[in-house]
């Protein structure tokens, strides 16, 4: 993450839901579907730093947990389905969300950590 920094960076949030370069915003993040690629096409940020982040996983359990047990209580506060419809409904409702949220909550990620310069823990004793 040495390479010169542009004068205004875009928004880590814009690119990060683009699943864009954090440092261009115009190259892709992603090859594949989350294995971030080396480095970006477009500006040549080396992306190394970004292979270890797995940190999108505990706002995905709380963001998912949150809208389908809210909307699993709606449902059963108003239509009193049996249990076979819950299982029915919020597994494949969880599964889909998820999936969703993967990739641009760890571009978002990516980029936040770019624009911090965030890293492994260093001890400079």
């Amino acid at each position: 993450m040495n390479e010169p920094v542009p004068e205004r960076l875009p928004s880590p949030f814009a690119t990060g839901l683009a699943c864009r370069c954090p440092r261009c915003g115009e190259g892709p993040l992603f090859q594949g579907f989350l294995k971030p690629v080396q480095r970006c096409e477009s500006c040549g940020l080396d992306l190394s730093f970004a292979a270890g982040t797995e940190g999108p996983a505990v706002f995905i359990i709380l963001i998912v947990g949150f809208v389908i047990v809210g909307a699993a209580a709606v449902v059963e506060a108003m239509f009193h389905p049996p249990p076979f419809v819950h299982l029915l409904l919020w597994i494949p409702a969880t599964i889909i969300l998820s999936l969703l949220l993967l990739r641009p909550l760890k571009a978002t990620m990516v980029a936040l950590q770019y624009h911090h310069d965030a890293g492994e823990g260093r001890s400079d004793v």
